[in-house]
């Protein structure tokens, strides 16, 4: 069975920080703090603010799932929660927010893939464009690619 045969969001919406901030708080401290040992004071930012939040819940309502698109086109704070990795909640987020990112305008997403998600974003058009770097104690990579015009 494919991951999207599988997955488990039952609703996907995109929010501004107002809406957001509550629901998808607590998955990215969850998973960025917690899980992979980002400080805090890291974690969210001035860019959250302005940015388009992309919300991925279950049948229960829960939120499985978030990721976020900035002005410049930059998709950053993904995060998905552990049971459902893998099952298809990444794709549902990155092609709303490629998608959100198309009918924007940009012609161009990138985003700093940690190394462990670096297969997962070439899966779906992203290539490398520069040097392994740290961040928050993280090994990333800088990531891109080119969208098509909405049709």
């Amino acid at each position: 069975m494919s991951a999207s045969a599988r997955c488990p969001v039952a609703r996907l919406r995109l929010a501004d920080w107002t809406a957001a901030a509550p629901l998808v708080m607590p998955l990215r401290l969850r998973v960025f703090v917690d899980e992979q040992g980002v400080p805090p004071e890291m974690e969210q930012d001035e860019f959250d603010a302005v940015s388009v939040h992309a919300i991925a819940t279950d049948a229960a309502g829960e939120v499985i799932g978030t990721a976020r698109l900035l002005p410049d086109g930059h998709v950053g704070r993904f995060a998905v929660a552990a049971p459902q990795r893998g099952s298809g909640v990444g794709e549902r987020l990155l092609r709303a927010l490629l998608e959100a990112a198309a009918r924007r305008g940009h012609r161009r997403v990138v985003l700093h893939a940690q190394l462990t998600a670096e297969a997962f974003y070439a899966h779906y058009g992203f290539e490398r464009t520069g040097e392994v770097f740290m961040e928050a104690g993280i090994a990333h990579a800088t990531m891109a690619r080119t969208l098509e015009p909405p049709g």
